[in-house]
């Protein structure tokens, strides 16, 4: 099995500090961040960063859904979002531009099945993950600016 990974970034206007506190506030901000492939979401425990425990279905196509079950932990400034249902891991970085506007990167890895089916996943998988993030961000600089 090979490792799959799509990433994006976005300059969102706000802050390092505010955009931090936004991305790991999974009881207030990031329903507001969620697209239509999102379905089911639950917060399970804590709700704020790490010991964080979410639920959701995540449509990354109309024939594939993966039940999901997140742990979060924070690393060196990080928020890491593990599935307890699979290998999948989306890590997300903040840093500073300058004091009202931050860079958002989002990588998210998983093991890829093997086979036709795994080439199939390792090529088309991580353009519709990346759009769905795209949009997430999309949301993220909507909702910590206000507008």
């Amino acid at each position: 099995m090979a490792q799959v990974k799509a990433t994006t970034q976005r300059s969102v206007g706000a802050s390092a500090a505010q955009v931090t506190q936004a991305l790991a506030d999974y009881t207030g901000t990031r329903p507001k961040l969620l697209t239509e492939q999102f379905s089911e979401y639950e917060v399970r425990e804590g709700g704020t960063g790490a010991g964080t425990k979410v639920h959701w279905k995540l449509a990354a196509t109309s024939k594939r859904v993966r039940d999901c079950l997140v742990a979060v932990t924070e690393s060196g400034g990080r928020l890491v979002e593990s599935d307890e249902h699979s290998s999948m891991v989306t890590t997300w970085t903040v840093h500073a531009e300058d004091e009202a506007r931050s860079t958002v990167s989002v990588e998210t890895t998983w093991n890829g099945a093997s086979g036709v089916g795994g080439f199939f996943e390792r090529t088309f998988a991580p353009g519709g993950l990346r759009k769905i993030y795209d949009a997430m961000l999309a949301n993220l600089d909507t909702v910590v600016t206000g507008g």
